[in-house]
C-alpha cells in the first residue's frame, strides 16, 4: 500500500536493483547486515552504500573496508527515532566521505540529517549508545518485573515504584509489552552493543543478557497485538516457571 501511495517501482532482483541505483541505503535487522553487504558487493555495484543498520563501529569498519576494496563508496550511518512521517522525530547520522550526496536525497523530506565527521564508526557508535539506553532499559525493566513475579513481590514492587514516581508502573507495562512483537529484531542489536562495549573497555555482559531477554520474546513476532504482561513474563522467565512447576 505504501509503495503504491508513493509511486515506488518494484524490482525483481537485487542485481536489477543495484544496476538501477547510484545510492543504496542499507537498513535491515542487524544480524543480516554483513550478509546484505556481501550480496550487494557480489552484484558489482560501484555507487555509494550507506550502512544504516544498528551495528557496532568495528562491524561497520569491517563492512566498509570490504566495500571500499570492491570500489564502493562507503558511508557509516545510524538511524535514531520513529518512522519519519514528520519533522523532528527521526535522525539519520552519517560519518565518512560523500555525505553531501546523501544529504541531497533527503532535502525535501522529514528525515533530519546530521554529519558527525569522516571517521567510519562514529555514526554506528552513536546509534549503539542511544539504543543501549533506550532498548537496553526496556530489557532491564522486563528482567526486573520477571524476577519480581517469580519471587511473588511484583505487586509490592509496582506499588513502591508508583510511590516514588506516580504512573511509572503503567508506563513500564506499556513499554515492555509494546515492543514484544518486534523483540526478535533487537537480539542482534543487543549483541552489537555488547561488542561495542567490549571494544570500548566496558563490561559487555548486561547487553548479552538483554539479547537473551529479547530472544525469549521471539514467539510474539507474528501475534496481531501486544501480549498480556503475564504471558510476556512467563516467556521471559520460562526456566524459572518450569522449575517452580517441577
Amino acid at each position: 500500500e505504501r509503495a503504491k501511495q508513493f509511486g515506488l517501482t518494484e524490482l525483481s532482483t537485487l542485481q536489477e536493483f543495484c544496476n538501477t541505483c547510484d545510492i543504496i541505503i542499507g537498513v535491515c535487522p542487524p544480524h543480516a547486515a554483513q550478509e546484505q553487504a556481501s550480496a550487494v558487493i557480489a552484484t558489482g555495484f560501484s555507487g555509494i552504500y550507506v550502512e544504516a543498520n544498528a551495528i557496532a563501529p568495528n562491524t561497520a569498519l569491517e563492512i566498509g573496508n570490504t566495500m571500499q576494496a570492491a570500489g564502493i563508496a562507503f558511508i557509516d550511518g545510524g538511524i535514531i527515532g520513529l518512522p519519519a512521517w514528520k519533522s523532528g522525530t527521526t535522525w539519520l547520522y552519517l560519518a565518512g566521505s560523500h555525505t553531501t550526496t546523501v544529504i541531497d536525497c533527503f532535502k525535501k523530506g522529514p528525515l533530519e540529517i546530521k554529519i558527525l565527521g569522516e571517521t567510519i564508526g562514529q555514526a554506528s557508535a552513536l546509534k549503539m549508545c542511544f539504543a543501549a539506553w533506550n532498548k537496553g532499559n526496556t530489557a532491564l525493566q522486563t528482567a526486573i518485573l520477571g524476577t519480581a513475579e517469580v519471587n511473588g513481590v511484583r505487586a509490592a514492587l509496582e506499588q513502591q515504584w508508583d510511590i516514588f514516581n506516580p504512573g511509572f508502573t503503567r508506563q513500564t507495562h506499556h513499554r515492555i509489552t509494546d515492543v514484544a512483537r518486534k523483540a526478535w529484531r533487537f537480539v542482534g542489536e543487543m549483541e552489537e552493543i555488547a561488542t561495542t562495549m567490549q571494544h570500548s573497555g566496558i563490561p559487555p555482559e548486561f547487553f548479552l543478557g538483554a539479547a537473551e531477554i529479547y530472544r525469549r520474546e521471539a514467539s510474539f513476532k507474528h501475534t496481531s497485538q501486544a501480549p498480556a504482561l503475564e504471558d510476556l513474563l512467563a516467556a521471559v522467565c520460562y526456566s524459572s516457571f518450569d522449575k517452580a512447576e517441577k
